[in-house]
């Protein structure tokens, strides 16, 4: 019967000790992160959608302004910037890794007259961009914010390069179509894995 009672006793002991740990740690986790200065927004136009992959350059960008067509123009501009600089970044290795992967004389003007004719298609493909995602929206402030996500087709830009190239008089001789498009979808694995952060 004593036993029986201790028993009871530890038992009862045991739930309000359970009760009282259980409500001090809820207490603790009931301070939300808005209480500590933090609050989650969304982005519109980002996240894995949005992204370059092995088949498409990608970029967003935000623009904000009181004005309604201000801040989408703030916002295709500055997409626009970053599609071009993703571009001309993943060329370029692609135009290194292919001169210095051949047996050219003359290795330097090569490398020089295939950035002058890859520069030239990059500004006309950059009058084929796609807009994949768009939405505006108004602050508190009044302001009107837009978000913008631009897409160009990787391949669109291969075939318009070596066109390009393979009209070009001075490197026709040397040109190797395929040697390049192995290169450059080299490159843009490369870009793929980087946006995805790999």
């Amino acid at each position: 019967m004593k036993t029986r009672k201790l028993q009871s006793l530890f038992l009862g002991l045991g739930v309000l000790l359970a009760a009282g740990l259980s409500s001090c740690g809820s207490a603790e986790k009931a301070v939300s992160t808005k209480a500590q200065g933090e609050e989650l927004i969304e982005v519109y136009c980002t996240g894995p959608d949005y992204q370059s992959d092995k088949n498409h350059f990608r970029a967003s960008a935000i623009g904000e302004s009181l004005d309604q067509m201000v801040s989408k123009k703030k916002a295709g501009t500055n997409a626009r910037a970053e599609l071009a600089t993703l571009i001309q970044s993943t060329v370029q290795g692609t135009i290194d890794n292919y001169v210095n992967s051949t047996e050219l004389n003359n290795v330097e003007q090569v490398e020089e007259r295939f950035e002058g004719l890859t520069r030239e298609v990059i500004n006309q493909q950059l009058n084929n961009i796609k807009v994949i995602c768009e939405k505006q929206t108004r602050t508190a402030q009044n302001k009107y914010k837009t978000y913008i996500a631009l897409e160009m087709s990787a391949k669109d830009l291969e075939e318009a390069i070596n066109q390009k190239l393979s009209q070009d008089d001075k490197l026709k001789v040397d040109y190797d179509y395929e040697k390049f498009k192995k290169t450059f979808e080299e490159e843009m694995q490369k870009l793929q894995a980087q946006q995805r952060g790999f």
